[in-house]
């Protein structure tokens, strides 16, 4: 009774962690189309995209380094001060011999302006700013990676979610072909019990097993339907959330790429070896701050003293050179900063790495681990399904008890469900090998 026990518990476990997927349609669905659904659905694909396209916009701002900036100006002052009183007057062109009387310069009174300006700005050399545009490149190139990382990872879950819930519908047919067994058994202990041959306490041992053989198929067909729904959500393709995925059967999957190694043009570490570049432009910016920078400028002007009049007219151009010789240590605090930053990033990217290098070496000794279990598995299948034909026929002949009947049938759906179970972890931990050694 203690293997009967066992048996039950490990159903129990297995069934009582529900198996994360999805459902929408009533349909077949295949891995690959699972793996299509989500590439043009998924939320957090289209969450990535959406970030590429931001730092492709915050790029393109980086344009006003070359670019020149016009604006159009529109203004109505008046005032009675004296400077900018006659300032107005000869804006507007409207100065007489009169207006220089003192009384006059002194106490002009209300004076009215009414001033359109055409204003422009071109960059001329400005180094700093030169390298924070190459850095903005370099950072929309990272989310570019990061976008390519998010589809493959996605991808991956999708192929794990599908496993799942191929094991998920294996669960199922095992524990439908227990309940057969376990009918049969039940059946054939009620008629030994008729005839004397067996005792009550059998017939009560028959109908435990046969009551928790139906409540553990009862929740199976609802972990399919949890697991139906979880693939759902990953691929992102909402539709009837009452319809359920059917998929290909649970086989192992073959591996064939033992001599795969961690490639450094994987989407995740080229996103981190392109931050570093970045991270490195931004730092040349903060130093090239310190370098003149040379600008032109220009403004065209529209003066009148009448609303919306544009009698007078006139322009000012030029080119200014600044130099920012000194700003309380804020510039070499910055460039001390950004190096240091530039540092921890490579630093980060190294242990990156060597952490993958050391995750996939680990998953390749899971894998044999579990190729191992499999072969072990596949033959305590055999065993145990010969041990219960045995029993099955001694059992017939008077020969076998009932309790050792019932931990036969409960060892063979053990095994079974064991070897199903041990196959979705290969195949996932195959797809998860396939996303380490990933050249893109």
């Amino acid at each position: 009774m203690n293997k009967i026990k066992f048996f039950l518990i490990a159903v129990g476990y297995i069934l009582m962690n529900p198996i994360a997927m999805s459902a929408q349609t009533e349909n077949h669905i295949s891995m690959e189309s699972a793996v299509a659904i989500a590439a043009k659905n998924n939320a957090n694909i289209q969450i990535a995209e959406l970030d590429y396209r931001i730092s492709n916009a915050n790029y393109h701002q980086t344009d006003a380094v070359f670019l020149p900036q016009l604006s159009v100006n529109y203004a109505a002052i008046v005032t009675n001060n004296p400077l900018n009183a006659f300032g107005f007057l000869l804006q507007q062109g409207i100065a007489t011999s009169q207006d220089f009387e003192p009384s006059k310069l002194n106490n002009p009174g209300a004076t009215h302006n009414y001033g359109t300006s055409l204003d422009a700005k071109l960059p001329i050399f400005n180094l700093d700013m030169i390298y924070a545009r190459k850095g903005a490149k370099l950072q929309q190139d990272v989310y570019k990676y990061k976008s390519a990382y998010t589809k493959n990872y996605i991808t991956f879950e999708v192929k794990k979610a599908y496993t799942q819930l191929q094991f998920a519908y294996q669960l199922r047919q095992i524990l439908q072909g227990t309940l057969i067994d376990i009918k049969q058994i039940n059946q054939s202990v009620n008629n030994f019990y008729k005839q004397g041959l067996v005792q009550k306490s059998d017939v009560l041992n028959a109908e435990v097993q046969l009551n928790t053989v139906e409540s553990a198929l009862s929740k199976a067909t609802s972990n399919i339907e949890n697991a139906s729904e979880g693939l759902n959500l990953i691929a992102g393709n909402p539709q009837d959330k009452q319809s359920l995925y059917s998929t290909d059967s649970l086989t192992q999957e073959i591996v064939g790429f033992e001599n795969k190694e961690v490639s450094e043009t994987r989407s995740d570490i080229m996103a981190m070896k392109t931050a570093l570049n970045a991270s490195k432009m931004m730092a040349k910016s903060s130093e090239m701050a310190l370098l003149p920078k040379v600008n032109a400028f220009g403004s065209y002007q529209l003066n009148d003293n009448k609303v919306f009049g544009f009698n007078k007219s006139s322009y000012m151009a030029g080119i200014s050179l600044s130099w920012n010789l000194f700003s309380g240590n804020q510039n070499r605090s910055k460039i001390k900063s950004a190096n240091y930053t530039t540092s921890k990033i490579n630093k980060e990217l190294n242990q990156f790495i060597d952490e993958s290098r050391l995750e996939l070496n680990k998953t390749r000794r899971d894998l044999n681990d579990l190729q191992i279990e499999i072969k072990k598995h596949d033959t305590s299948v055999a065993q145990a399904t010969e041990a219960l034909r045995i029993l099955n026929n001694r059992y017939k002949e008077g020969l076998a008890n009932t309790t050792d009947v019932l931990t036969a049938q409960a060892q063979l759906s053990q095994q079974r469900i064991a070897l199903a179970q041990t196959i979705m972890s290969y195949n996932i931990t195959k797809y998860y090998t396939e996303l380490l050694t990933s050249n893109y």
